[in-house]
């Protein structure tokens, strides 16, 4: 098996990427398992900066590929806001995911529904060497007015899939695993790994 670094704090992110790449032949890890205490300051004014900053500096402190994200949600009628801004979405200092969700709505309170809305990802693959590549998913629904649903985290229980009735965090994490736009982005990668693979 082969060391991935995963150039994120969050175990529940790792574990949607060690199920996106079961069956690749890659060992996953955070900064945090490996003793790396980094922090990169998320400046960029897109996802792929963001993205390629986070996997280019993890990739050189730690000496392996490295695979970073950097996601948001996009609301049409709120003009593409929370979008970079998604995981820090909220005027309080130390706001939860709850949090983010009520500002959320609560902006979109006098909005005419459907609140149509989409998740984007872009993945940065780093190499020790200073090579980045990238790829890209989306996830088209709507955001509802209640939150349903117990899997996932972030935005995912106001998030529906109207053509599945199902919120994302309603969906069984398989198939979020197979449909996010995180998956999206992560199953566009696996090409760029293997090759990376074969020619470490």
């Amino acid at each position: 098996m082969t060391k991935l670094l995963i150039a994120s704090t969050n175990r529940g992110k790792l574990r949607e990427f060690q199920a996106i790449l079961a069956g690749e032949p890659y060992e996953l890890f955070l900064p945090a398992d490996l003793g790396i205490a980094l922090t990169v300051e998320e400046t960029g004014e897109t996802y792929r900066e963001n993205a390629g900053m986070k996997a280019r500096a993890y990739a050189q402190a730690s000496g392996l590929i490295t695979l970073s994200d950097d996601s948001g949600l996009e609301v049409q009628a709120l003009n593409g806001a929370p979008g970079l801004h998604s995981a820090r979405y909220a005027p309080q200092k130390g706001a939860t995911d709850a949090d983010r969700r009520a500002y959320l709505l609560e902006n979109l309170r006098d909005k005419p529904r459907p609140w149509l809305a989409r998740f984007v990802c872009t993945v940065a693959i780093a190499t020790p060497q200073g090579e980045v590549f990238f790829t890209e998913g989306e996830c088209p629904g709507e955001i509802i007015p209640e939150e349903r649903g117990t899997h996932g985290f972030g935005y995912d229980p106001i998030f529906l899939f109207p053509e599945r009735g199902l919120t994302m965090a309603e969906l069984p994490p398989e198939e979020k695993n197979r449909i996010s736009h995180r998956a999206r982005a992560v199953l566009a990668a696996i090409p760029i790994l293997r090759q990376l693979l074969a020619e470490g």
